[in-house]
């Protein structure tokens, strides 16, 4: 059996099922922990949904900021990464909009970009995406890493703006 854990809790699951879960969330470039999230809160209600987002925003940001304390870059990324697209499927959730894939991401930074008239939302966005990739592919140097953080971690503070957390 495989364990997937959060905090203290953890859920039991035949090999050949976390295969197909790992497989699945693989091909939409998400982590396990993610897609299953995805999946199980289409059944809350909207209000539970942005819930959901906002407390994986915050551990999310925890472990980026815990890992980039102990150096380490790409999964540091990753979970910046992880924070972005947790702090924009809230705000979808509360527009109404699609998010479940990089293009819906993009699709959220760009209704911000008409609304707000800042083109920051989807220049930092791609700052962010750059620290996904860098988790598959390991091409950022430690300079170059710190100021996509930085970017992202602007992004982030917008988006938190916007979502009123």
């Amino acid at each position: 059996m495989w364990l997937l854990r959060w905090s203290l809790l953890s859920i039991e699951l035949p090999p050949e099922v976390f295969e197909l879960i790992k497989n699945a969330a693989t091909k939409e470039g998400k982590s396990v922990e993610r897609f299953i999230i995805d999946a199980v809160v289409k059944e809350f209600d909207p209000g539970a949904r942005v819930e959901v987002y906002l407390k994986l925003f915050e551990k999310y940001l925890a472990d980026a900021e815990e890992l980039y304390r102990k150096g380490d870059l790409a999964q540091a990324g990753e979970k910046y990464w992880g924070a972005v697209t947790a702090l924009l499927s809230a705000i979808a959730e509360r527009r109404g909009l699609q998010h479940y894939t990089h293009r819906d991401f993009w699709e959220i930074a760009e209704v911000l970009v008409e609304e707000t008239g800042d083109p920051e939302y989807s220049t930092l966005l791609s700052l962010a995406e750059r620290l996904h990739a860098n988790f598959y592919h390991g091409f950022l140097r430690r300079e170059s890493f710190e100021r996509h953080r930085q970017g992202v971690l602007r992004l982030i503070d917008m988006l938190r703006k916007l979502l009123a957390v």
